[in-house]
């Protein structure tokens, strides 16, 4: 993937964990931003009392989901307001806000019981087949992109394996959520389950073991397989853990083969990286990897939770080095992940040629870097649970400093640019005098990102009803996990500093960032 700009050589070894601990605690985070994130606390989960702006972008977060959903098919648009499909990674973040809300008591058990049985019943009777039209899904996979009012596939869009786990992800959170006796309960348990056992995980692994980004009627499968390190974690633990079509153990042996590629040092912060910050994201949302490691974590001698915190860590010291010279970049202005962007266009700023683009995975790692100015507040927000010390006072500072602009009916709008002071047509959003640029959507597969990492953190909500779920339980187990709240460990150390895997570079050079750039989840 890209790179522009330059990176940091100095090393996460340089500063302590006890030390970038006592700073955190204390408020006193370095300027630059390089330093250790602190260790991450593995005790029962508390509920915690967030300042108001906080609960009131969660609730304004739900409002956009519970608004918006279809109301025959719960199906939720990609995107709102321009209209557009149903993504069906969307849906899977709404089904995993309807609880959010129960516990909010924003809507009630018995409303949100209605909205998830109406989702649940459409997908389990929309019509699958091969066929190129008239039809939502295949061998149990759905389509990326749905249409709003006939819930069939949209476009040529492919099968796609990676948003249909994030579809049953949420799925199989109301499955464990809704444990009650009421037949409305029982059935959603019902619906659950039929759904996840007639996934044919096993038809999507056409090289074997790895697991296909997807399939069309048109090509059949695509080119490319899922490889580590990325948001398709979820895939491959959903994959092991199904009742019916389980794949074999070296499934995940095949995802993590290249992780060697991705571990390295960059801004201070020795981790598995993956450049924009929803793939540190998506996973964690559903699964609580606080205290749990696979073999290659093992090695690295921390968890995925603490690699997501380094991530976090990591992007903040970039926006502080601010090597591009962007304006507003800082210590609580910071957030590059896949976001809407204001065109694809080559334009002049402060004297240099910048290639500005619309939605693209913008982000800082190994791999490449890409940075055109554009912050996408659901980068630093639903990082909370990861590091809530430097996430909280970014959440402040852009609402207060830009609220008037960026924060609407659904809380904050997908990305701004106050770099981006052009008067030209822009494929997304709106150019304001004085201001920059920002979006005048919200996307649903950044908004559940932000409504559920802020419950995580708040109540552990989402990750203690997962936890007792018996497909993630399988799944993670048969992926080599243990310890934590999994049970037993094998021998290993958990650690603040890593290493033994061997670091692809420890100081990246910076890379030209590809013409045609891959986005994993939604390219638009």
């Amino acid at each position: 993937m890209m790179s522009t700009g330059r990176s940091s050589s100095l090393s996460v070894l340089c500063v302590s964990a006890a030390l970038a601990s006592a700073l955190a605690s204390a408020g006193q985070v370095p300027e630059n931003g390089v330093m250790s994130a602190p260790p991450t606390d593995h005790a029962a989960q508390t509920v915690k009392v967030l300042p108001p702006l906080i609960g009131t972008l969660e609730e304004r977060t739900f409002y956009f989901f519970w608004d918006n959903a279809d109301p025959k098919t719960g199906l939720v648009p990609d995107r709102y307001p321009t209209p557009s499909f149903s993504s069906i990674a969307a849906v899977g973040f709404a089904l995993t806000a309807y609880p959010i809300g129960v516990e909010r008591e924003y809507v009630t058990r018995a409303q949100a019981r209605e909205r998830v049985l109406r989702t649940l019943r459409f997908f389990h009777d929309a019509p699958q087949g091969p066929g190129a039209a008239g039809i939502s899904g295949y061998k149990g996979f759905f389509y990326h992109f749905l249409d709003m009012k006939t819930g069939e596939r949209y476009g040529e869009t492919e099968l796609s394996t990676v948003d249909t786990s994030l579809l049953l992800s949420g799925m199989l959170f109301c499955q464990s959520y809704f444990d009650g006796t009421d037949p409305e309960e029982v059935e959603i348990r019902r619906l659950v389950e039929d759904i996840y056992a007639r996934v044919d995980w096993g038809w999507a692994q056409p090289r074997g073991p790895a697991i296909s980004y997807g399939w069309t009627p048109e090509s059949q499968f695509l080119h490319h397989d899922w490889h580590g390190y990325n948001e398709a974690m979820l895939v491959y633990i959903l994959a092991l853990g199904s009742p019916t079509h389980a794949v074999a153990p070296v499934a995940w042996e095949a995802w993590g083969r290249d992780y060697a590629r991705f571990f390295g040092t960059m801004y201070g912060q020795t981790y598995l990286t993956f450049t924009p910050l929803f793939g540190h994201q998506y996973s964690h949302v559903w699964i609580d990897f606080r205290g749990i490691l696979d073999a290659p974590m093992r090695k690295a001698g921390f968890d995925y939770f603490e690699n997501s915190r380094r991530a976090t860590y990591a992007q903040r010291a970039y926006a502080v080095a601010n090597p591009m010279g962007w304006t507003g970049y800082g210590k609580n202005v910071w957030g590059l992940t896949a976001s809407d962007g204001a065109a694809d266009v080559e334009l002049d700023f402060e004297g240099k040629k910048r290639q500005f683009r619309t939605y693209s995975p913008r982000g800082v790692g190994l791999e490449y870097t890409l940075d055109d100015g554009t912050i996408a507040p659901t980068a630093a927000a639903a990082s909370i649970a990861f590091a809530p010390e430097i996430v909280i006072p970014a959440i402040e500072e852009m609402y207060h400093r830009y609220g008037e602009h960026i924060f609407g009916k659904y809380g904050f709008y997908d990305a701004f640019n106050p770099s981006f002071n052009y008067d030209i047509p822009l494929h997304h959003g709106r150019h304001i005098p004085g201001f920059g640029w920002v979006d005048t959507d919200y996307l649903g597969i950044d908004q559940g990102p932000i409504l559920a990492m802020i419950e995580n953190y708040r109540s552990g909500l989402v990750w203690r009803a997962m936890r007792s779920n018996p497909h993630i339980r399988s799944g993670l187990v048969r992926a080599g996990f243990a310890g934590g709240w999994l049970g037993p460990s094998k021998p290993s150390t958990l650690q603040a500093a890593s290493a033994p895997i061997q670091e692809a570079a420890i100081t990246p050079a910076a890379k030209e960032a590809p013409a045609t750039p891959v986005v994993h989840e939604a390219a638009r």
